[in-house]
Parts: structure tokens; C-alpha cells; sequence
């Protein structure tokens, strides 16, 4: 039997500063103190199942995927309250989601606009329920000219059988399902003979080899596939029409994640001088290094009002802004290795000792610098965000 869910914070949608109130009184009760220093400590299983664990907390108040369509098991709530929503989540410290960007944001972005009904109703209620989605996108040597993929998938009476290999695919090791492009027509142009599928991940034939970073971490992972049948009702859009498909999941907003994020960069700041202050930290009187902190936290406040700014309901267009995630994902690249690079240098000696951290949460600094260098790549590399924020923002010729 499906838990009822509980709504009163979602009944106070109507009431701003009423909801902030219902929002900030369920978290005092299901966050405790200890909960992101809990996060730190994990190793990753663990890591994943405080996720998983945070997910399903969620979801019993009907916050589990907060801008989906109700019909989809969405709270369908309006910006503005995704926007109080992400303050309240940062300022209490509740778990980040890293492990759910695909199944929050490209998984929807795809299906609610190519998906056939069935392919809807079997496959979004399952993530506020926990189910992690990774997406099989790069492959060696068709990275960032993703429409050099090799990966074949061949018809088969109704189903398609598909080989190859994927790389770069956060979570895959952890990961239920995965959205994944093939090509279908090797006689076409490249753009044009690839195909979008939805892959269990359980499929025989399936085989994930982590990779294990410079930070300990091992959130990417390869995909080979030998002989993998995927059933002709996962594919999402027609055939051969993947590529425009993939762009739809491409551009799945990244606003209001990002504004999550930059609001906890801003008390991890507070909390980081209230100590140094408490502490007499030697930085302090430092001219250079109080002068970098500063630069910062203007660099930090920019940010900040910029993200507000674009998502604000009365002036944030979707489609007149279709380089907002590539400018978002750009900037929050670099800031995080400045922003990190400054903290590990600000915490002394002890900054310099490396200790396992988690994505997100700034500390240790030292982990977070190293992780940041990945963020230039993931995702879409800088050098092909500024192509994108150039060409359809700025109007400029292709090169």
C-alpha cells in the first residue's frame, strides 16, 4: 500500500512567507545536527543510502521531486517556493542529492516532452521513491562531439540489440536505470542516425567498471554493453531522431540547483569566519589573504543575486534564455575552484592534510579543490559552454 502523503507544508504553497514557516519546522525535526558531518564521514554505499534514506523523507511530505507535474507524482510547485525551499535545505544543513541530477532533471526533461504515456507513468513515480537514474551519453574519443558515438543498436523484431561502451556516467554504479544513446543508422549523417533508449540497468549483458578518481571517489564509471536487448517501447522519440531528444535532456534546467548550491557556499562562508574570528585564525591579519577572502564574498553575493535575478517568475524565460545552463554551469565551475582553493589555503597546515569529503558541501576544503578540477569537464566541458553562451546568446558566428 502506497504511505499517504503528508501535506501541510504543501497546503501552505498559496502563503510564501507561511510555507518558508512549514518548511523550516519539518526540517528542525527530521534534520539533526550531525547530519552533514554524517555525509562527510560515509564512504560512498553509505553515502548513496543517506540519499536514498533523505529521498524517502521527502517524499512523505511531498517534496521528493518539487517541480514536477502533480500528474507525474510532482508537487508542481510554483518557483518562488523551490526557491524557499532550496534556502530552507541549505540553511539546515539537510543531505545533498548529488546521485539524483539525472533522475531529478534530464530524465524528466526528456520524457514530459518525448516520452509516450506508458513510458511516463512506468518510469517517473519510481524516483521519489529512490530509483537512481545515469546517463550513457560520452564514449572514448566522442566526448564533448558527443554525435561521434559508435555505440550500434540494431533492430531486432521488437527489441534493439546494442554494443558498445559508455564512459564519464556519474553514478552508474549505483544507478537503476540509464538513459542512453545508440546509433541506429551508421549510413546516415552523424547527427542524424542516433536513437534515445531507456536501459535497465539489471539487463543482461550490462557491465559497470567504476573509475576511481584523484579524489578517492569513484561517482564515474564505464559502461560495456555486449549484446544488450532493450525492448523497442524504451525508445523515447522515433528513430534516428535521438539527437534532438538529447537536447532536450541537455538543457534541463540547472537553475534552481545551482542556487542550492551557491546558497550553502554561503553559510559554509559564515560559519568558516564566525570560526576564524572565535579562533584568532592567523589569516585575519593578512592583508593578501584577507583581501582574496573578500574578492569572495563579493564573487559569492554576485553570484547569488544573479541566480535570483534569472529565476524570479516575472523575468525568467525559458526559451529567450537557452544559454542560462550552460552560463550556470560555467560559472559555478570556476567560482567552485577559486572559492575552494581559497579555503584550503585560509585553513593552514591542517588545510593541506587531504580527508574524504562529499560533493557539495565545500568541506574538507581540500577535497572539494580537488573534486572542483572535474567540474570544467562534467557535464559539458567550460570550453563548450562558452561555444553555446556565444553562439546562442551572444549571436556570434561559428568558428
Amino acid at each position: 500500500m502506497t504511505e499517504a502523503i503528508d501535506t501541510r507544508i504543501l497546503d501552505c504553497r498559496d502563503d510564501h512567507e507561511a510555507f518558508r514557516k512549514a518548511v523550516q519546522t519539518w526540517l528542525a525535526e527530521v534534520v539533526p545536527p550531525d547530519t552533514m558531518q554524517r555525509m562527510i564521514d560515509a564512504d560512498e554505499d553509505e553515502g548513496v543510502t543517506i540519499q536514498r534514506d533523505w529521498m524517502a523523507q521527502r517524499g512523505r511530505v511531498g517534496l521528493g521531486t518539487p517541480h514536477w507535474p502533480a500528474e507525474y507524482g510532482g508537487a508542481d510547485l510554483s518557483l518562488m517556493c523551490q526557491v524557499i525551499l532550496a534556502e530552507e535545505l541549505a540553511r539546515y544543513e539537510a543531505p545533498v542529492v548529488p546521485a539524483f541530477m539525472i533522475s531529478h532533471n534530464h530524465l524528466p526533461g526528456t520524457l514530459l516532452s518525448w516520452g509516450t504515456d506508458e513510458q511516463k507513468r512506468r518510469y517517473l513515480p519510481g524516483i521519489p521513491r529512490g530509483d537512481i537514474w545515469c546517463q550513457g551519453f560520452s564514449e572514448p574519443g566522442a566526448g564533448s562531439d558527443l554525435a561521434s558515438l559508435r555505440t550500434r543498436a540494431d533492430r531486432k523484431g521488437d527489441r534493439y540489440i546494442v554494443n558498445g561502451q559508455k564512459i564519464w556516467s556519474s553514478m552508474a554504479a549505483f544507478a537503476d536505470h540509464c538513459i542512453l544513446l545508440a546509433r541506429t543508422d551508421f549510413d546516415a549523417p552523424k547527427h542524424a542516425g542516433i536513437s534515445f533508449f531507456l536501459l535497465d540497468m539489471k539487463t543482461p549483458g550490462v557491465e559497470v567498471r567504476p573509475i576511481r578518481q584523484i579524489n578517492g571517489r569513484r561517482e564515474f564509471s564505464e559502461i560495456f554493453l555486449t549484446d544488450v536487448e532493450i525492448p523497442a517501447e524504451n525508445l523515447v522519440g522515433p528513430e534516428n531522431g535521438g539527437w534532438k531528444v538529447a537536447q532536450s535532456t541537455l538543457a534541463s534546467e540547472r537553475g534552481v540547483i545551482a542556487f542550492e548550491y551557491i546558497e550553502r557556499a554561503r553559510y559554509v562562508v559564515e560559519r568558516f569566519y564566525a570560526e576564524a574570528l572565535k579562533n584568532d585564525a592567523t589569516w585575519l591579519r593578512d592583508d593578501q589573504l584577507r583581501r582574496e577572502f573578500i574578492d569572495q564574498i563579493v564573487e559569492l553575493q554576485a553570484n547569488r543575486l544573479m541566480l535570483r535575478r534569472l529565476l524570479s517568475e516575472s523575468g525568467y524565460d525559458h526559451k529567450a534564455n537557452d544559454m542560462l545552463p550552460s552560463y550556470i554551469k560555467l560559472q559555478g565551475a570556476t567560482f567552485r575552484q577559486r572559492f575552494s582553493s581559497l579555503l584550503t589555503r585560509l585553513a593552514g597546515l591542517e588545510g593541506q592534510r587531504f580527508a574524504m569529503g562529499y560533493e557539495g558541501v565545500y568541506y574538507p576544503a581540500m577535497f572539494t579543490f580537488v573534486t572542483s578540477f572535474s567540474w570544467t569537464i562534467a557535464g559539458g566541458s567550460s570550453e563548450i559552454m562558452r561555444n553555446i553562451i556565444a553562439e546562442r546568446g551572444l549571436g556570434m558566428p561559428r568558428a
